[in-house]
């Protein structure tokens, strides 16, 4: 009886909070269902078809990646002054609420999925999100990337945001001021966000990870894009990169548990998951390279977005980029065996930023100083290479500050000046690491090995580098090792890998040259320490 009132209760108060958010009649509503249950709701709904291995393999139509140029934020009086308008695209007042009522009357009577979920491994710290979504797949992906309650939690569940997910729903750009029909539109003040005119499930992940960027660090708490392990001593290590430098590989290590795969707090008491998944590129994915990531895209409770595979034997074939190069595995931190059960971590010992260098300068690893830590953290550099996007014919430079402008609402100086004070008071180690080329740009060098990366990279996490003699590269100013076991020394200076030193000079000053062009847009806003902390080529 007590079981059958305390579901009344749940029930009442879900359909009042449709009431207030606009949505006054609704059609079957699937409250909370597990994973299994979602799956067949999938399969028979035909959002999509199961892998001879057991994983739940679907199409994302024309989106295949985030929309970017279609988020929006909701300029008021409460975020005129606290978002980075420099780097998030305003949007009215007036037009956020003819959308939103756009969206709720959509909703009306519709069939709807509900998942109440945690964003943050950290009791203390975590938002309460409800997130609803009109198919069933949408909301495994839900299940899988964020934390579940517990039943004693969900009985006293309150959200603090809320996604209204309507990827059928397609905005009219002449009436509704989007630039096309797919939007992501976040207003902070309401603590909503609604998605519509996309399949592309990453953009539920990344509204709340961008909601959560706004409201924690107003709290003191450094929200970061990186991922994180720990070692068999409690030393943990962040690992921050953009798209393709190999965040998610090099810190799912055999010999490292993993606290989470790509967003994470840093509070008073140390370093916390955001998620309760991993939602990873899979394109071209290499079972001895990466064995663990691998197994989970034969696992029952695995989302593959845009993986081809045999109709008949529904064998994958990870190496087909036909739908697109941005393949995705979405899948519960569970799935891999070596990760933290509880997401939480002490404060960290050793920050790792990671590059692609596609113009092949940058040495494979350097030790940086706190000013030069905040340096390239604001820089948050790769290069895209030749060939990836049209147009694009040698080694392009990419900034992103903070490693991940797009989910920073904020003006980035206020998250470099949370990750500057956590570092001084921990007394944490900041590393430069290049995973792109060496012995040449792109056409010309070799990728960096893998074997070697994992090498340096457990060199300087274990602190075997400690007794190491260290020089400073003459152009960026960073602290190269000069041996490391197991690793020819040739590697560590890049310029040793060239062919031509010469050419090696002239593209590491070009590189130089973008670097400091870029952190131009910095200058008053940082300390000169850390605005002179960039290659020491940006004054010829």
């Amino acid at each position: 009886m007590v079981r059958a009132l305390m579901a009344a209760q749940i029930e009442q108060n879900l359909m009042d909070w449709f009431t207030n958010n606009g949505i006054n009649r609704v059609g079957d509503i699937h409250y909370n269902l597990s994973t299994p249950q979602l799956v067949e709701k999938a399969l028979e709904r035909k959002e999509g078809k199961l892998s001879c291995g057991g994983a739940f393999v679907t199409k994302t139509g024309r989106y295949t990646g985030r929309a970017a140029k279609d988020k929006f934020t909701v300029r008021d009086s409460n975020s005129d002054n606290t978002v980075d308008w420099k780097a998030n695209t305003s949007f009215s007042e007036q037009n956020w609420k003819m959308l939103y009522g756009k969206v709720t009357a959509h909703l009306q009577g519709k069939e709807m999925f509900v998942q109440d979920v945690y964003c943050g491994a950290d009791k203390k710290e975590r938002m309460a999100c409800r997130i609803v979504t009109r198919q069933a797949r949408h909301s495994h992906f839900v299940r899988n990337m964020f934390l579940i309650p517990t039943s004693e939690e969900r009985t006293s569940f309150v959200p603090e945001f809320t996604v209204l997910h309507c990827p059928n729903f397609q905005a009219d750009p002449t009436t509704d001021d989007t630039r096309s029909e797919a939007f992501v539109a976040l207003n902070f003040t309401e603590r909503k966000v609604i998605i519509g005119g996309t399949q592309y499930a990453g953009e539920i992940k990344k509204s709340v990870f961008t909601a959560m960027n706004y409201f924690a660090n107003a709290k003191g708490v450094l929200t970061m894009h990186c991922s994180s392990n720990i070692g068999h001593d409690g030393d943990v290590a962040l690992f921050f990169g953009l798209s393709g430098t190999g965040k998610t590989t090099l810190s799912a290590d055999p010999n490292r548990a993993l606290i989470g795969d790509d967003e994470h707090g840093w509070g008073d008491d140390g370093v916390f998951n955001l998620e309760g998944g991993c939602y990873a590129k899979v394109i071209r994915l290499n079972a001895e390279a990466e064995p663990e990531i691998y197994a989970t895209t034969s696992m029952f409770g695995t989302i593959l977005e845009n993986v081809v595979f045999d109709a008949e034997t529904r064998e994958l074939d990870l190496d087909d980029a036909a739908l697109t190069e941005n393949t995705r595995a979405s899948y519960p931190l569970s799935s891999i065996s070596n990760h933290v059960k509880s997401g939480v971590g002490g404060h960290p010992q050793h920050i790792v930023f990671l590059t692609c260098d596609a113009f092949g300068v940058l040495p494979p690893l350097s030790r940086l100083t706190g000013d030069q830590a905040m340096y390239h953290f604001l820089s948050g550099y790769t290069a895209k290479v030749a060939g990836t996007e049209l147009g694009v014919t040698e080694p392009t430079a990419t900034f992103s500050a903070c490693f991940g402008a797009p989910f920073m609402p904020r003006p980035p100086n206020d998250y470099a000046k949370l990750l500057g004070e956590r570092m001084r008071a921990t007394g944490a180690t900041a590393w430069l690491v290049n995973t792109g080329w060496t012995g040449g740009p792109t056409g010309v060098g070799q990728r960096m090995s893998i074997r070697h990366t994992r090498t340096l990279l457990n060199a300087a996490i274990s602190g075997q580098l400690r007794e190491t003699e260290f020089v400073q590269d003459p152009i960026f100013g960073l602290d190269v090792p000069v041996q490391v076991a197991d690793v020819p020394d040739e590697v560590l200076t890049p310029k040793k890998t060239w062919s031509d030193p010469a050419a090696y000079d002239a593209k590491a000053k070009q590189l130089a040259r973008l670097f400091n062009e870029n952190f131009k847009q910095f200058q008053g806003d940082v300390p000169d320490a850390v605005f002179g902390a960039g290659p020491t080529q940006s004054k010829e």
